[in-house]
This record gives structure tokens, sequence and C-alpha cells, in this order.
């Protein structure tokens, strides 16, 4: 369904393309997206960010902070809602997990309008997590 798309690991990503996918996508409800020294600092400490691209145009993005060795944290999946829904964002979490590696726990936290979608992707539902929420 997505044949058009193409995804890979980026290592330079650029703070414009990030703020652009999170404008397209609902993620910029819960990002800082305005700002944009944070946004530069999200992207240079992740160390795994996969992305999907659509002619050049970025059309989704899983940004992650793993060791890749035990576990892996997806912190970012957005998908840009004009190609939300051809399964781009289930296959984000699969590169993702695949080049985190399998051997890896895959955590993620969902956003409350999203929490049907993830069990549809085959992630289980967790409640043993506990979370100190940021400041701002």
């Amino acid at each position: 369904m997505d044949m058009d798309v193409y995804y890979k690991q980026e290592t330079s990503l650029t703070v414009q393309d990030f703020q652009a996918i999170l404008i397209r996508s609902t993620l910029s409800e819960r990002r800082p997206y305005t700002d944009i020294d944070r946004l530069e600092k999200m992207i240079s400490n992740a160390n795994l960010i996969i992305t999907a691209r659509h002619d050049n145009k970025l059309v989704g993005i899983a940004r992650s902070v793993t060791d890749y060795s035990f576990c892996c944290f997806l912190s970012d999946l957005a998908v840009d809602n004009d190609f939300q829904k051809m399964g781009i964002g289930r296959k984000l979490v699969e590169k993702t997990h695949e080049v985190a590696g399998v051997d890896t726990d895959l955590i993620l936290l969902s956003a409350p309008d999203a929490m049907s979608y993830y069990p549809q992707i085959g992630m289980t539902k967790s409640d043993n997590g506990f979370i100190i929420k940021r400041k701002n």
C-alpha cells in the first residue's frame, strides 16, 4: 500500500524537516514544535531515527533512544496526516525494532487518542510503567 514510500535510518535529519512532520501530523499538539533549540536537541540526542519519505518529502518519522541491546524507547512516531492509514506507522515501528535489535523491548508512551492504534500493529499494553512528567 505504501510502495512509493521508502524507509531509512537517518543521521542528519534537519530541524526544518522534523518541525514540518510534527506540524503535518497530530504530534505537534504534544511537542514543542515552535522551540527550534529544543527540537535540535531532540534530534541530536536521539540515537535512532527512522524516516519514511515520498518523493524525498518526509512523511513519517520514528525517533528513538536505544542501547541496541536491551531496550528502545520510541519517543516520537509521527505520520503526515495526508499519508495516514497507509501502513507507514506500522512499518516505522517494525523498522525501528529491527534496527534496534529484536532482542530489545520497544517501549512507547501513547497519546490518549492513539491508545487503540498500537494493539492493532502488534504492540502489547503495559500497566507496569511509571513516569515523572516534565515541567514544560
